[in-house]
């Protein structure tokens, strides 16, 4: 009997232990690492800040993956995405190719993507993939240059008014040389590129009224050795000044100047790179205007795990801004 009565005994101390060790856990819940708890505690502010689970995946599909500023802009996508728990894969074309963008959005569309970051080669081109993408629940969000479908939000620089601001930097430095007429090279991407169709108009809205003439635009597609070649041209014409509208017609502009000898001749052109700015030090550019792919990047993570999380961001268009680079 005492046996029976011992044995009883120790049962009811385990079970005594068993239900303190529980409610001990439950305590420990409450006041579990920052992630948890807090979000737990949190509720709606952590929905808005971070999809469930983690587990949103976003492509990221530029222009190209090889110039520096789409590598950059990969680099704040990146950061966002560590610092919101989500993946952000870099999906973008080796080249500048409607068809190659195209192909991977709709790959984006088949691996079950929540969002998309896209900056649009050809606006009109890849605007019946968007749609399509669009139609089956994808968030879309621009990156520096739209294409025509609606999207959650739009991340760029206010590139009229950059291009103006190149024009007018073009101009001073002419002026202060004494120079007073002349031709002026343009060299650009292609004519459907919003982004660079935009910078193009307002660089040339720089010179209404003087006494400068723009020459015909020639298209490179954003080639650095194409736009060498062309500016070449150019320079055999005589021109005073070439404006380049992104990184490789930028590049290609001041390694013909600088091939040349001619330094006389104003080169400005947009987008930051190592080549671009060694250009610049070196006295084969005036300046470049440059733009913050980063910030690009990052807020475009945020905004489309806002929106995977239900919010409406309406539409909104953010000017990321734009720093003029000079030696």
């Amino acid at each position: 009997m005492k046996k029976k009565l011992l044995a009883l005994t120790c049962c009811l101390a385990m079970g005594i232990g068993l239900l303190a060790g529980c409610g001990s856990n439950t305590n420990s819940g409450s006041s579990a690492p920052a992630g948890s708890g807090s979000q737990a505690a949190s509720g709606s502010q952590a929905a808005s800040s971070t999809p469930a689970g983690s587990d949103a995946k976003i492509a990221l599909i530029t222009m190209d993956s090889i110039d520096q500023h789409w590598v950059t802009l990969n680099e704040g996508a990146q950061k966002a995405a560590q610092e919101l728990g989500v993946t952000v894969d870099f999906m973008a074309p080796n080249t500048k190719d409607d068809a190659l963008q195209i192909e991977q959005v709709n790959n984006a569309v088949a691996g079950g993507y929540d969002a998309i970051l896209v900056a649009a080669n050809g606006p009109d081109a890849i605007s019946g993939a968007l749609k399509e993408a669009a139609a089956a629940g994808v968030k879309i969000v621009y990156v520096d240059s739209p294409a025509n479908v609606d999207a959650v939000a739009t991340f760029s620089t206010d590139n009229a008014a950059a291009g103006k601001k190149a024009g007018e930097e073009m101009l001073k430095a002419l002026t202060d040389a004494g120079v007073t007429s002349g031709d002026i090279g343009v060299i650009n991407v292609n004519a459907a590129t919003d982004s660079c169709v935009k910078r193009e108009e307002g660089f040339r809205s720089a010179f209404e009224g003087t006494e400068f003439n723009i020459l015909e635009t020639q298209y490179c597609d954003g080639d650095a050795a194409k736009s060498q070649s062309s500016a070449e041209n150019f320079i055999t014409q005589g021109v005073v000044g070439i404006f380049g509208a992104n990184e490789g017609s930028t590049t290609g502009i001041g390694n013909a100047i600088k091939a040349s000898g001619k330094t006389e001749i104003i080169g400005v052109g947009f987008d930051k790179s190592d080549a671009i700015l060694n250009l610049i030090n070196d006295g084969y550019l005036l300046c470049t205007m440059a733009q913050n792919p980063d910030v690009m990047g990052y807020e475009g993570v945020k905004a489309a795990v806002a929106a995977i999380n239900g919010e409406d961001l309406g539409g909104a268009v953010t000017d990321t801004g734009v720093s003029v680079l000079t030696k």
